[in-house]
């Protein structure tokens, strides 16, 4: 999975990432066809995740804590 992250990472827009990563997705819902297999699909989820995870992480750094969490201002 690495070396397709990398390779994603280097030649593919974040926009483009979340799009690839959902089309390899879709496409190994179709595994049983000749040319698509069930390795799409965690493919497509590590490709997907190099651009969900850097908006998860600023989504959750700007909600306001809840109570009893300490916010990343209290240390």
């Amino acid at each position: 999975m690495r070396p397709a992250q990398a390779w994603a990472r280097r030649y593919l827009p974040p926009g483009v990432r979340l799009a690839v990563g959902l089309l390899l997705m879709v496409g190994g819902v179709f595994g049983f066809l000749p040319i698509l297999g069930f390795w799409m699909i965690p493919m497509g989820v590590a490709i997907a995740a190099l651009d969900v995870m850097p908006v998860w992480r600023w989504i959750r750094g700007r909600r306001p804590p809840r109570s009893g969490e300490k916010s990343s201002q209290d240390f």
